[in-house]
C-alpha cells in the first residue's frame, strides 16, 4: 500500500555531511513523515519529524541544531540533511510515516517503515 526507499547513505569522516532521502510510493494520503535510527546493540532512537505540510518539526536533543528534516509533500519525498557529523551518529537510518494527526516521536506512533540506509562516520 505504501512503500518507504531509503537513500544517501555512506561512510563519511567526523565533521562531514550527508543529506538522506526517503521516497514515498502507493496511495495518496496526508502523512506525518520521520527518521529513526538504530545503531548495534541499541534501541531504535528518535532523530527527527515533520508534519504533512512541512511546517512543523521536531528533533531530538542529540542532533538539534545539525540535522534538519525536510520535505516535499507533492512528490512524496523526504529529506534529512546532516551536518557536523558525529561517530555516534553511526547507525542505520529508517524513514516513517504515520496517519495520524499528531507529530509523534516515538516509534509506536508511525506505521509505515522502510527498510534503512546505514551511515557510518569514522573519527
Amino acid at each position: 500500500q505504501v512503500q518507504l526507499v531509503e537513500s544517501g547513505g555512506g561512510l563519511v569522516q567526523a565533521g562531514g555531511s550527508l543529506r538522506l532521502s526517503c521516497a514515498a510510493s502507493g496511495r495518496t494520503f496526508v502523512y506525518n513523515m520521520a527518521w529513526f535510527r538504530q545503531a548495534p546493540g541499541k534501541e531504535r532512537e528518535f532523530v527527527s519529524a515533520i508534519s504533512w505540510g512541512g511546517i512543523r518539526t521536531v528533533y531530538a536533543d542529540s542532533v538539534k541544531g545539525r540535522f534538519t528534516i525536510s520535505r516535499n509533500s507533492a512528490q512524496n519525498t523526504l529529506y534529512l540533511t546532516m551536518n557536523s557529523l558525529k561517530p555516534e551518529d553511526t547507525a542505520v537510518y529508517y524513514c516513517a510515516a504515520a496517519t495520524s494527526h499528531i507529530l509523534s516521536d516515538e516509534s509506536r506512533g508511525y506505521d509505515y517503515w522502510g527498510q534503512g540506509t546505514q551511515v557510518t562516520v569514522s573519527s
